[in-house]
This record gives C-alpha cells, structure tokens and sequence, in this order.
C-alpha cells in the first residue's frame, strides 16, 4: 500500500523523504502509474495555502487526495517510518503533558502523552521522550542501540526531567547531538542542573553535542534580552541555537531575521561564544 501511495509537501526540509514518490510541487507531466491515493502533507499552518494549491493540482491524476499533517492539529497517528519523515527519523511518543503557550502540541494531541510502537531510526522528533515511562524510554534506547548510525535527538529533551539514568543512556548509546529548550525564564535553572548532570555523566561541558534552542522574537522580546538569553544558554553548557517565533501566519520581522542568522549558523555562534569568552 505504500509504494502506491504519492506524498506531496508544500516545501523541502532536511526531514522531507526522498523516495521516488516523494514530491514538492504539482504532478510529473507524464503522469504516475499504479498511484492510488494522493496525501499532501503539511507541516505549518503558513503552508496551507500552497497546500491546498498542490492538491487541487494532484486531483487531476483522478485519484483521492487527502490532506493532513501538524498544521491540521489533528493528533498524530501510528508512525511509518519514511512515509512522512526521510528514513532515519523515528517518532516513538507523541504529546506532551506541558501547555507552553507557544506551542502546537498541547493543541494537537490534547495534552496527552502517547507512548507508540517502537520503530527504527536514530533520528528522535518525539515532542517530550523524558516524560514517557523508564520502560518506555530504555527500550527507545535499546532500538538506538542497534542503529548503525549514533543517535540524534532533535529535541523533545526537557531538562526539568533530565535524571543520572537518561545521561547514562545518553552516554552508553554514543549520542552523536541533543537538543534541549530554553522557552521561557523557568526554564533556565533547570537549564544550569542539565548541563551539571551532563558533565558530571562524562560530557563536555559547551561541546557540541549538547546544545539547546533559545526561543527568541516573540512579542515583548528584544534583542538585548535575547542576546543574554543565549549566552546564558552557553554560560550552563550548551551550544546556543535562536528559535524564531512565528505565528501561524508565519510572519516574522526582517531585523529579528537577521539577528537570528548570526545565532543559528554553528560556525558563527561558535566564534562569537569564544571570543566572549576570552574577554
């Protein structure tokens, strides 16, 4: 059923699978053979436009299109692993028990945690993998385990919950990066005990393995404020990265454009950080 099944995505990101019936744009000219359904799949709400464009132009193969995706907040299915995210990613949990105001996924999945089936990858998208259960979490490890590559966690590490036993885990499975958050000032001394039990569990503080998004240029920010933001995030031992805000319309400020660009290429970060450092 799947290889009958054409994916459509309104744009391209590294997690965009790149099998033959993966597509970014309207229909081959020529046609698909033995296609069956048509899904588009949308990952941000500013995207629907394009979405809804792209699948009225894939209704002409006269085959169902259906419509789907985050941007929907609907909740989140099964995960097929290389059906909507390239090979190599795997989403093992959905939800999240928090309700940050900034965040989809309490709208989505109503504020559930979802434990799934437990599929292969080593490129972690869970939403919050530290609030699933110790049995949930160290068979997600297990599958990391046999994984060639080393384990990749985008995010989905909150360090509120971060405990001896997960950097274990972390440390065991040779995890090559992880993502933590730094959304809101509550975040941050939590921020400071992960990045002291990180290094007490054997990693290096500010390398980069470690890192954490900052979310920066929402309403009330400045970038004063946010500049400090992400050099605390650095002074607890992680590797900064801006998170622009956007809202669902996806409209954001070209000055806050900017200012994220020379906080989100590593090179660049990396040289600012170290030359403050040495002052």
């Amino acid at each position: 059923m799947y290889l009958k099944i054409a994916r459509v995505f309104p744009r391209r990101t590294k997690a965009t699978p790149d099998d033959p019936l993966a597509f970014t744009g309207p229909p081959p000219r020529g046609g698909l053979l033995d296609i069956e359904e048509v899904h588009v799949s949308v990952a941000f709400t500013y995207d629907m436009e394009k979405a809804c464009q792209l699948a009225e132009q894939w209704m002409k193969l006269g085959v169902p299109v259906h419509m789907g995706g985050p941007a929907f907040n609907m909740p989140g299915g099964y995960f097929v692993p290389g059906m909507y995210l390239k090979k190599g990613y795997v989403i093992t949990s959905r939800g999240c028990p928090n309700r940050c105001w900034f965040c989809s996924v309490p709208r989505r999945e109503g504020g559930r945690l979802r434990e799934l089936p437990i599929t292969e990858g080593n490129i972690v998208l869970d939403d919050n993998l530290l609030a699933c259960s110790r049995q949930h979490i160290e068979a997600v490890f297990e599958m990391l385990g046999r994984q060639k590559e080393r384990p990749i966690f985008t995010g989905g590490l909150e360090a509120r919950l971060l405990r001896p036993w997960h950097v274990d885990l972390l440390r065991e499975s040779r995890t090559q990066r992880m993502y933590f958050a730094y959304d809101t000032p509550d975040d941050y001394e939590p921020l400071v005990e992960a990045g002291r039990l990180l290094q007490a569990g054997g990693f290096e503080r500010k390398s980069h393995k470690a890192c954490c998004y900052v979310l920066i240029g929402y309403r009330g920010d400045t970038m004063e404020a946010a500049e400090k933001r992400l050099r605390d995030a650095w002074k607890a031992g992680f590797i900064p990265y801006a998170m622009l805000y956007r809202d669902e319309k996806g409209v954001v400020d070209s000055e806050w454009r900017k200012f994220q660009r020379l906080w989100v290429r590593p090179a660049i970060v990396m040289s600012q950080l170290k030359e403050s450092d040495g002052r």
